[in-house]
């Protein structure tokens, strides 16, 4: 009789979602994962590291950085959308890999089903650069010897799909005949670019970069920006020159996997903009030339939904495709 009873009383309970019951409630219980969708050496690792860095006592546990580089962040969001959704893993990238990489080639997650747009973190603007082995001093030079020798000048990039790929791919459309050279991720292209193994590439504001250009083994020639940068007001930007389809910037976020428990969800995302928040990351990631874009989980949904649509058309446009 008494089992009986307990067993009508158990019915009667409702039932928990999945989530709900194994979700624990002191989350995150365990070191916390970021993968990292490029290499080290470029902006997304130098930005994760610094934003890690004040994440883990916030969390109170430890924020463990991955680096995944590769087919243009495909396989690090990949990685990220195939963990368990319990909130223990994370990535950060450019939004391209779900916005614009699934319009040129396969890729083998959805971009609007897998992964949920978790944190908005910055803008960051594209350099134009010149290599060593570029003797021109403007891009004034590049078009001219673009137009003079077509297929001459060497552009690296640090990856297919990416949009220092698709910037090229719009200078090309516009009369400017180059020859796009790869990478897997930042790192090693702004490396093989001191060293003069191309004449130009394009790459966001990094340590690395910037402090190359500070040096004068690499100048940049232009930016895809708004407008000019504050500590760039003498470099044009993509639009002035006479390119606007060539104008464009990354907007970096993190990502998570779908199904992960909003409680986890609402907890990292309150974390990661308490941290950009504080004045010396603000101040270290303006310094880097980049923008704090900060905002809700929706609003960053929607940027990336608009990115998605908005290069859908671009991609048909330009011819892009990837087997």
């Amino acid at each position: 009789m008494i089992s009986r009873l307990v067993c009508l009383l158990l019915a009667a309970v409702p039932a928990l979602p999945a989530a709900a019951q194994t979700f624990p409630q002191n989350f995150p219980s365990r070191p916390v994962r970021i993968i990292v969708v490029y290499p080290p050496g470029g902006t997304s690792d130098a930005v994760t590291r610094l934003i890690a860095e004040k994440l883990a006592p916030a969390l109170g546990q430890q924020v463990l950085v991955e680096n995944r580089g590769g087919a243009g962040g495909a396989i690090g969001m990949d990685a990220m959308a195939k963990s368990a959704p319990d909130g223990n893993t994370i990535a950060f990238a450019a939004i391209s890999p779900l916005s614009l990489l699934p319009h040129v080639g396969k890729v083998p997650y959805d971009p609007l089903k897998d992964v949920i747009p978790l944190a908005s973190v910055m803008y960051s603007p594209v350099y134009f650069l010149a290599t060593p082995a570029f003797g021109g001093q403007t891009f004034a030079d590049v078009v001219k010897e673009a137009k003079a020798k077509p297929g001459s000048l060497r552009v690296g990039t640090s990856g297919i799909a990416t949009l220092g790929h698709l910037m090229v791919e719009q200078l090309r459309i516009a009369g400017l005949d180059f020859v796009h050279v790869p990478y897997r991720g930042g790192g090693q292209v702004i490396t093989d670019a001191a060293g003069g193994q191309f004449e130009l590439f394009t790459a966001n504001p990094s340590p690395g970069a910037n402090a190359l250009v500070q040096q004068g083994k690499l100048r940049i020639l232009a930016v895809a920006a708004p407008k000019r940068l504050p500590a760039l007001p003498n470099i044009p930007t993509m639009s002035e020159l006479g390119y606007p389809d060539s104008n464009y910037t990354s907007h970096f976020g993190f990502f998570a996997p779908a199904k992960t428990p909003e409680a986890a969800l609402k907890r990292l995302h309150a974390e990661i903009n308490a941290v950009l928040a504080l004045p010396d990351i603000a101040d270290r990631l303006t310094k880097l030339d980049n923008v704090v874009a900060a905002g809700g989980m929706a609003e960053f949904g929607q940027i990336v939904r608009r990115e998605y649509d908005a290069n859908a058309k671009v991609v048909a446009k330009a011819g892009i495709r990837i087997e």
